[in-house]
């Protein structure tokens, strides 16, 4: 009778699962990623198309990209979602849900003018719409996040995670082709205010969205402050140029592009500080200036929120409080794994980050560009969309820190398949069972983080605190991504001087006449050494991973201690 009754309640936890991926919240959310992933795209992407049929240079086009380093630094005003109220609208619809719908109120308009521009004879209008969308945008996706978070619970933030994923990848298609399609049968300014109508599926979503639970405010103490209208306006004319030099800063080493930065150099007269500064951001140890730029953005960050010496006013209050208190929670909150944890965020999706060289690989295997399209950008998207699915169901059925245990290893073994994948050289089948592998345990270890970062957030800093784990979590992959290329020719190199990794060589014997034939002239190295280099790049992109899974373990163990019931909770644990 036990063995029946635990059978039984194993499959109404499973059935649960399921059903959670079709509750209201989970629909909501879905529309809500479409909302998310529409003006992304239309602004970094799809409207370069444009600008190239109205004849505008590459150069001209590229700045427009520029537009998405908003997104880098979007944590920056993220205290401003958590503490300030959308009049009437609040009170009617809540905090996050009346920030949702204004947000996308000003994408739409944005879009709409847009529209409704030239960009040869406007130009740096549109180049204006474009910004004020992108900071809509990015706004947008900090709201979205907060309101996901604080509107389930623990077990269910995989699905809701999932369930934003698919609506962001079913945007990306439509911003990709839709606009196109359209521009080609009637014009590019219909095809945009046809975009922008599309937004009102996210509006539709946010009214029919549940009500998030009573949103706290964390409260300012300013007793003992003197106020000085004209002193005050000062300070914070001051303390927002430097938050605005650390957001350059921010934005230019967290997006890997130095343009804006550059650009204000040279606008106040230092040209070759601008200059070097530019060829110093490119590879090989541009990365490094990134990374300097970072550290220097949070520096610069710190002076523009520290209070006057010896005097206490409400601009250093405010910004103190407002940037300073959500770490100062996070810190309090996980004392002794504070920086565990931020490692683990950090170095999670490391084994993914890495892997920038996927097209050249598959190009040199002997892969047309036809087939790479078709098994990477349609098979490939299924196969994640499938992982994204498998990710929120573990995550509600197993519990937030198995699933994340389970990523933490998805990643790192299924970099191993491409080891495969090239011993087979040509092989298109070889190319599918590669990928989907790929792409499942990517789109697992994604969401199964996304749920992770959730559940650090506290009450009152929901926003800011996600804002910086998102924006923070990519950049050590930048770091060691960068140094992809050189690991392979350096590798390919030793195995074809007879080294130890010529060991590898033998592997790659029988491989067809066209695998890594055109390469061959490029690298000055045989078909078998270049065969090596690969291997042994993808063993060292799974042992990167590694650091992860050790820290996966440390991170449950300590949170089990701490918090028995939430390391492993199952959704009927979550209940009870």
């Amino acid at each position: 009778m036990s063995v029946q009754s635990s059978s039984s309640t194993k499959e109404r936890d499973a059935l649960g699962a399921l059903l959670a991926f079709v509750e209201r919240r989970s629909l909501v959310m879905l529309a809500l990623g479409f909302s998310a992933g529409l003006p992304f795209l239309l602004i970094f992407d799809t409207l370069s198309a444009w600008l190239r049929v109205a004849g505008l240079s590459l150069e001209v086009i590229g700045f427009f990209s520029l537009t998405t380093l908003i997104y880098s630094f979007k944590f920056l005003w993220a205290p401003l979602i958590d503490r300030a109220r959308v009049p009437v609208l609040t009170q009617w619809l809540g905090h996050r849900r009346s920030w949702m719908l204004v947000c996308q109120v000003l994408i739409m308009l944005g879009l709409w003018l847009i529209a409704g521009s030239d960009p040869v004879g406007n130009l740096g209008l549109m180049a204006v719409f474009a910004v004020f969308v992108g900071f809509s945008s990015a706004t947008q996706d900090v709201v979205i996040d907060a309101w996901r978070i604080e509107a389930a619970e623990i077990s269910k933030q995989g699905v809701m995670a999932a369930a934003y994923q698919w609506g962001y990848r079913i945007a990306m298609i439509v911003a990709g082709a839709a606009p196109l399609l359209l521009a080609e049968s009637y014009s590019w300014n219909f095809s945009y205010a046809v975009m922008s109508a599309l937004m009102a599926i996210g509006m539709l979503a946010v009214l029919l969205a549940p009500r998030e639970a009573r949103h706290m405010i964390r409260p300012i103490p300013l007793d003992g402050v003197r106020v000085s209208r004209s002193l005050e306006i000062g300070e914070w004319l001051l303390r927002l140029l430097i938050v605005g030099v650390a957001a350059v800063l921010l934005g230019s080493g967290l997006a890997g592009d130095a343009r804006v930065l550059v650009q204000l150099l040279s606008a106040i007269g230092l040209d070759s500080l601008a200059q070097g500064l530019l060829a110093a951001w490119r590879p090989p140890y541009g990365v490094w200036f990134q990374l300097l730029s970072v550290l220097a953005g949070f520096g610069v960050l710190v002076i523009a929120t520290m209070p006057v010496p010896g005097l206490r006013t409400r601009p250093g209050l405010y910004l103190a409080a407002a940037l300073g208190d959500p770490l100062r929670d996070f810190f309090t909150r996980y004392q002794g794994s504070a920086v565990l944890i931020l490692a683990l965020i950090c170095t999670y999706r490391l084994s993914d980050f890495v892997l920038n060289i996927m097209n050249p690989f598959y190009l040199d295997l002997g892969f047309t560009l036809t087939e790479v399209a078709e098994v990477r950008k349609i098979f490939g998207v299924a196969a994640s969309v499938l992982g994204v699915f498998a990710g929120g169901f573990a995550v509600a059925r197993l519990g937030l820190m198995r699933a994340l245990l389970i990523g933490a290893f998805a990643g790192p073994l299924s970099n191993l398949v491409f080891i495969w994948l090239a011993t087979q050289g040509h092989s298109v089948p070889a190319l599918f069972v590669a990928i989907g592998l790929d792409n499942v345990g990517s789109g697992f270890a994604g969401t199964a983080l996304i749920a992770y970062m959730s559940s650090l957030t506290a009450e009152g800093f929901t926003a800011t605190q996600y804002a910086l784990f998102s924006s923070l979590y990519a950049l050590p992959g930048r770091l060691v991504a960068s140094q992809s290329g050189s690991l392979v020719e350096g590798a390919a190199q030793a195995a074809d001087s007879g080294g130890y990794l010529s060991l590898f060589n033998g592997w790659f014997a029988g491989l067809p006449p066209e695998s890594f034939a055109k390469s061959i002239e490029r690298s000055g190295v045989s078909a078998a050494a270049l065969g090596s280099g690969y291997t042994v790049f993808f063993i060292y992109s799974a042992l990167v991973g590694v650091f992860a899974v050790v820290l996966a373990f440390v991170v449950a163990s300590r949170r089990a201690k701490t918090s028995p019931g939430l390391a492993t909770k199952t959704p009927v644990e979550a209940r009870s």
